[in-house]
């Protein structure tokens, strides 16, 4: 079976990982490179020793060019929307970085695009794609009813730029990795959220760097996330520290290595691809298979609702049902959306 043939919009710094991603991978093939910067962009092609791709910035008119298959979206969160919508339109899959969009609105939009235009579009959310990860969701299954899940994570990374300025820097910008992995590893969405956000007096952050939210998932199950972006010393993995609680049993993980539990251990399953080249491998097989990804983009909006809910929550000082945020951002997606057939899809939605 030949290569997927890929366009990637996006030449930056998580360009330049998708660039390495795409060329790793045995079924895909980099045809052609977007960026509003063409100099960007054929600078990350030629540290990335890739000759013969096509460079333009319009993501549709480069795939055409180029007899793309598919479109791999790695702009800035704020541009996720009309580039995805653009190759949507033009009849390209789509495999877009978290987060879907700035809010849960626009996240809606697009996925209503995809529907409408019947094209799929994934989101990548990366730290789903461990082979830790996988086992401790294998740990989990054994557990029976799930009471409590919690995920520990302490880092202090001193980014620089656009981060230090941020509002609500660590449930915007990194938080969303643990909520949508706590989807993944309960198998159902949250129902609602409390939560606290405040910054201690030696950050480095202008927003908010620490964070505690508990989030009510059906059955009664409790997901409490504790983060901190400033805590040096005794850091976390970047996955952060997991553990989780059933009715015969209880696992824990490091986020690093293999996951334990109080039962014994299942067989361990192959080793696959991870972060990026997971998602990257979901999508090819979705594009080939027809099957719906894990993280196909209607799912995912579950997932930017559980930070938009946190932060609601935060901002007010009250518990924020998950069902307001989605029915709030759908009516905002009806009224600001021109496409007649996309606002006819939401209103479905909606009912």
């Amino acid at each position: 079976m030949s290569a997927l043939r890929v366009v990637q919009v996006g030449a930056g710094g998580m360009g330049r990982a998708w660039i390495g991603a795409i060329s790793r991978h045995d079924d895909t093939e980099l045809v052609g490179l977007v960026d509003l910067d063409l100099g960007t962009a054929r600078a990350a092609l030629d540290d990335a020793g890739l000759a013969g791709v096509a460079v333009g910035t319009s993501a549709s008119e480069v795939a055409a060019a180029v007899s793309a298959d598919a479109v791999v979206n790695v702009t800035v969160p704020g541009a996720h929307l009309p580039v995805n919508v653009e190759a949507l339109a033009a009849g390209y899959p789509v495999l877009c970085e978290k987060p879907a969009a700035p809010t849960v609105a626009d996240a809606l939009r697009q996925a209503a695009a995809a529907q409408v235009h019947g094209r799929l579009l994934m989101i990548s959310q990366s730290r789903r794609y461990f082979d830790g990860f996988a086992a401790l969701r294998a740990q989990t299954a054994r557990l029976g009813a799930l009471g409590a899940v919690a995920t520990e994570f302490f880092k202090a990374p001193r980014f620089g730029g656009f981060r230090d300025e941020m509002d609500h820097v660590l449930l915007v910008d990194m938080a969303i990795h643990s909520f949508d992995a706590a989807r993944a590893l309960i198998g159902s969405d949250p129902v609602a959220v409390y939560a606290e956000e405040y910054n201690p007096s030696w950050s480095w952050y202008r927003g908010a760097s620490n964070a505690v939210a508990v989030f009510e998932f059906a059955d009664g199950v409790r997901y409490t996330y504790t983060g901190s972006w400033c805590a040096p010393g005794l850091e976390t993995s970047w996955n952060g520290r997991w553990r989780v609680s059933g009715a015969d049993g209880s696992a824990e993980w490091d986020g690093d290595g293999a996951p334990v539990s109080s039962l014994d251990a299942p067989a361990a399953g192959d080793p696959a691809p991870e972060q990026i080249d997971g998602s990257l491998a979901e999508f090819v097989a979705a594009v080939r298979t027809g099957l719906r990804p894990t993280t196909d983009a209607r799912a995912n909006v579950a997932s930017l609702a559980m930070v938009e809910g946190a932060v609601q929550s935060a901002t007010t000082g009250r518990r924020v049902r998950i069902s307001d945020v989605l029915d709030a951002a759908s009516a905002r997606a009806i009224e600001v959306e021109s496409d007649d057939a996309v606002r006819a899809v939401l209103e479905t939605w909606r009912g």
